[in-house]
């Protein structure tokens, strides 16, 4: 009986330090456990834009080329009236007073065959952006414009913007409004030349840095007193 009694006591003293021991721990994990402050600073736009269409990256992959129907570079390029530019609408619009939005997006926000043109719908890289006609215009119209003696500038070429052979290819290009590279990289209407291998990498910026030597700093515009 006295044994018992010894043991008991010995198994209330050992529950007591465990139960002391755990309340210690705990405690001191709750004040270790510091909550991320929310950051006031705006995440980068061309970063985040990055991302946008990733979570397609791994249906781009599984799909099919269809090597009746891609495009190519030139036909990418011959919509635009010099790279870097809007490209045109190829298309009649259904009504001239229509300024885009959600007519253009039922084609234009995920792509995918149209069989009336026999072509796939390219996919726009800023959907937010719902007034497209600011930007695009009809391809063919003599109400407009006039011929002139614009002459574009070369396009960048593929498969030459590597610093070394076998390096990630740098962006020859801007990123302002391209920001999403899964538009014009990935998906059934992407150019032949620049469809990307791996689409499902979702983070394209982490291996492919920008390298456009189009662009130079010219620091703050100052308008010339001669234009006054």
């Amino acid at each position: 009986m006295k044994r018992l009694g010894i043991i008991s006591l010995f198994a209330l003293l050992f529950i007591g330090f465990v139960t002391v021991l755990d309340s210690t721990i705990r405690s001191s994990m709750d004040e270790a456990n510091v909550p991320l402050k929310v950051s006031s600073v705006k995440s980068i736009p061309s970063e985040e834009g990055v991302f946008k269409r990733s979570n397609l990256g791994k249906r781009y992959l599984d799909m099919p080329v269809d090597e009746t129907h891609q495009r190519s570079l030139k036909t990418y390029y011959d919509n635009r009236a010099y790279h870097g530019a809007p490209p045109s609408i190829p298309h009649p619009v259904k009504s001239e007073r229509s300024m885009g939005g959600k007519d253009c997006l039922k084609c234009h926000q995920d792509g995918g065959f149209v069989a009336k043109y026999k072509a796939y719908a390219p996919v726009t890289p800023h959907p937010e952006m719902a007034n497209c006609r600011q930007c695009h215009v009809p391809q063919q119209t003599n109400k407009v414009f006039k011929q002139t003696k614009f002459h574009k500038v070369p396009a960048p070429k593929a498969g030459v913007n590597n610093a070394l052979p076998g390096s990630p290819p740098a962006i020859p290009h801007q990123i302002q409004m391209r920001e999403n590279c899964l538009s014009c990289h990935a998906g059934p209407a992407a150019p032949k030349e620049i469809r990307v291998s791996h689409p499902d990498r979702s983070n394209c910026r982490q291996c492919h840095v920008v390298n456009n030597k189009e662009v130079t700093d010219i620091g703050n515009f100052i308008r010339s007193k001669n234009n006054e």
